[in-house]
């Protein structure tokens, strides 16, 4: 833990505090986008109800049935967002984490094609991390051989902070992890024999396309302090924050709005589980802090046909460290896939992987049930359209489209109306996090009128994936181009 850098940032400590708090106070969670499309919604499905019980009707009645929990466990958590920002002016304001040392870990495939979003992502690391941790660096994990090696050690020799971490081709672990996994795993161990697998030590997760601010500086390290004010009982050892796309990081209009939905993922159903101690609906693989000593016991290794890694970490803690994670406000900035092939390519990974994690049996049924629903629901997204619907009604000459059950309908109506909120707000946010700060008058209103074509792309990303797992393909680990 030799890295340090002197603290030169103190003056600018309340510029970026005030920074902060005007973002978090700009990116609040809306409550009106979910509650009007919702009174709406549901209005109308009473009026047009007509009992049925043909195939269509039971077909619709499951489909809508299914996202209901994971839509609950979503309202939840941004409710709880609205709750801790009300209370936001009581919460210790960050400072200097002068006792923890932080390892930032940007795992790369090492491609000439995806090192300009490294290269951006890692100065961006340590251009505002040091401000709130004098004690830090950044490990560059690459592969032995790969094409852009040259230019990663050069990208390390121009700051004293950034260190390269090179895999050997010929390391193995005892499970025959592939993949990311191998390479993270690689790297715990190599902090275990370098001293660093501390309680002190904290290892923050990133990819190599995606960069952090002076926000996510702060937030992380009012985090990190907290822990040592808590008690035994309450002391955490692991948290996410928010994934965030700004528009000046897109190469694709159309793939940035499709992106909507994943920072509204964040403060809703990720907010949910991982910020009450147990993050069952999973985590993903940036903005994401962990003890390094928590590391140490879990690993990475867990066999060569794991592709989601990340899921399958956050399942582990559940069963190990029950109650023990957490969510925090700070944002990272990462880049939506350059098109929609490609964004396809990225949704078909993780089906694939999240479909066999949903199967593996090795995890215990109550820690992969709600996962299960999610997985199932996000496949599925395209049958429980209301235009997918009527079309099946068109093709078998019934137009009755009402489900078995008339309560059926405010489930359907309270699951659409939180899909409206999540493209609202989670554009919103993306679009707090560009350089403007603004929403152009015209693109909610074009993301609202594309959800049929998003629901339509996220189904066949799911369903390709499905079928490579039900197939039994051999896996793959597709790393997609992102935009410097």
């Amino acid at each position: 833990m030799a890295s340090t850098v002197a603290n030169t940032a103190t003056p600018g400590h309340s510029r970026h505090t005030e920074k902060l708090a005007k973002r978090t106070a700009a990116w609040k969670p809306g409550i009106l986008p979910f509650v009007i499309p919702l009174v709406g919604l549901t209005c109308f499905s009473l009026w047009s109800y007509s009992p049925s019980h043909s195939p269509l009707a039971w077909l619709i009645t499951i489909t809508w049935a299914l996202p209901v929990p994971g839509v609950l466990v979503s309202l939840q958590g941004f409710l709880l967002i609205r709750r801790r920002l009300r209370k936001a002016h009581l919460m210790t304001p960050p400072a200097l984490v002068e006792q923890d040392f932080l390892i930032t870990l940007v795992p790369t495939i090492g491609r000439h094609d995806t090192y300009p979003a490294l290269e951006r992502s890692v100065l961006s690391y340590v251009e505002h991390l040091p401000t709130w941790f004098p004690y830090m660096r950044v490990d560059v994990l690459t592969e032995e051989g790969c094409e852009a090696a040259e230019r990663i050690d050069e990208l390390a020799a121009s700051h004293p902070l950034i260190r390269v971490v090179t895999v050997p081709k010929a390391y193995t672990t005892p499970n025959g992890t592939r993949f990311k996994a191998r390479a993270n795993n690689y790297a715990h161990e190599l902090r275990i024999a370098e001293g660093e697998a501390l309680e002190d030590v904290w290892v923050l997760h990133m990819d190599d396309d995606t960069g952090v601010g002076p926000d996510t500086s702060a937030s992380l390290a009012q985090f990190i302090n907290r822990q040592r004010r808590a008690t035994p009982e309450e002391v955490k050892h692991m948290a996410q924050g928010i994934l965030t796309y700004p528009r000046e990081n897109a190469v694709s209009l159309l793939t940035w709005f499709a992106d909507a939905i994943r920072p509204a993922d964040d403060i809703a159903r990720f907010r949910a589980f991982t910020g009450l101690g147990t993050p069952a609906a999973g985590v993903h693989g940036e903005l994401l802090v962990i003890r390094a000593s928590i590391e140490a016991e879990i690993g990475w290794d867990f066999g060569p046909k794991e592709i989601v890694e990340d899921a399958r970490l956050a399942l582990t803690f559940c069963r190990l460290y029950p109650g023990r994670s957490d969510w925090f406000n700070g944002r990272c900035y990462g880049a939506s896939p350059a098109n929609v092939k490609d964004f396809i390519k990225q949704r078909e990974r993780w089906a694939w992987g999240l479909v066999a994690l949903c199967a593996n049996r090795r995890v215990p049924l109550r820690y992969r049930w709600f996962m299960s629903i999610c997985v199932v629901s996000w496949i599925l997204g395209p049958i429980q359209h209301v235009g997918t619907i009527l079309f099946a009604a068109w093709i078998i000459g019934d137009m009755n489209t009402s489900p078995v059950t008339q309560s059926v309908v405010l489930l359907w109506s309270t699951s659409f109306a939180y899909v409206i909120w999540a493209y609202w707000e989670g554009l919103r946010l993306n679009a707090i996090a560009s350089a403007n700060g603004k929403r152009k008058w015209w693109e909610p209103l074009a993301v609202l009128a594309m959800l049929p074509f998003f629901s339509f792309i996220e189904g066949v990303g799911g369903i390709k994936g499905l079928l490579k797992f039900l197939r039994r393909e051999e896996n793959q680990f597709v790393v997609i181009a992102k935009p410097a």
